[in-house]
């Protein structure tokens, strides 16, 4: 048994949902992408689960929903902050 690919971060999944419906116009680089995930995890606690079911039926629905917003807004301060250091550069 291999523990590193039976245990997930889920506000990886989370983060990664937020990034896929925001209309950005970096969406193509990969770069670019992998740098906001990075950020945005990097402000969450981490809740490992193992399997997505755990969080589905063991998870109260305030506190998913509380956790939607963490992962929002963590997305949301990082995205400002990766278009304000290219705005530097340029």
């Amino acid at each position: 048994m291999k523990l590193d690919l039976d245990i997930k971060n889920y506000f990886e999944h989370l983060v990664a949902d937020r990034i896929a419906k925001l209309n950005i116009d970096e969406s193509n680089d990969v770069d670019f992408q992998s740098d906001l995930m990075c950020l945005a995890l990097n402000q969450l606690p981490p809740r490992y689960i193992r399997h997505e079911v755990d969080m589905a039926f063991y998870l109260p629905a305030n506190e998913r929903l509380q956790m939607e917003m963490q992962a929002k807004d963590a997305v949301e301060k990082s995205l400002g902050f990766l278009r304000e250091r290219e705005n530097e550069k340029n």
